[in-house]
């Protein structure tokens, strides 16, 4: 049965917000140790339940989050894609996304990617996106690149302990 709570849409991909009852599908993702590999998972379900809230008030207070994703022909969840405020006076945004393992390697993070970048710029009047990686994730460098971001740092990340490589795609560069 078609779901009618989407805002975005692509091609194979709908985009809705996170829901206090969502807790089994956060879960599914920052509680999974594939998933979260690069970025010090897996997590608590304790942990998982303050991201889930985390999520539904930067949505309520900045009007962006990392929103679900799901399969528009299937309604399966697929993951999360979105945003987060890195620098909100310069309207620097940084964005994200976090796949199921089942859904990986068939181009779902470009096409939500992309999704994100034109809401971004479009409708949210970004002037640039912030991205990041850990060092040994050559998915999400391949990615990136396909995406248009420009590798410009390396910056620690505080829960791995390492300098993850950093990106940035600016408005007049997309």
């Amino acid at each position: 049965m078609p779901r009618d709570d989407y805002f975005l849409k692509t091609k194979r991909l709908g985009f809705r917000h996170w829901g206090a009852d969502d807790l089994p599908l956060a879960q599914a993702i920052w509680g999974d140790a594939e998933v979260t590999r690069f970025v010090g998972g897996p997590f608590a379900l304790e942990y998982v339940a303050r991201r889930l809230e985390h999520e539904i008030t930067s949505q309520r207070e900045q009007q962006v989050q990392y929103w679900p994703i799901f399969s528009l022909a299937t309604g399966e969840h697929v993951g999360c894609a979105g945003l987060r405020t890195h620098k909100p006076k310069e309207q620097i945004f940084a964005m994200g996304f976090y796949l199921r393992p089942k859904f990986w390697g068939q181009g779902f993070s470009t096409e939500a990617g992309r999704a994100v970048i034109d809401l971004a710029f479009d409708s949210l009047g970004a002037k640039a996106l912030f991205a990041a990686h850990h060092p040994e994730n050559a998915a999400s460098r391949k990615v990136l690149a396909k995406l248009g971001f420009q590798f410009t740092h390396k910056q620690l990340y505080p829960p791995t302990g390492l300098n993850h490589d950093s990106y940035l795609l600016d408005r007049s560069s997309r």
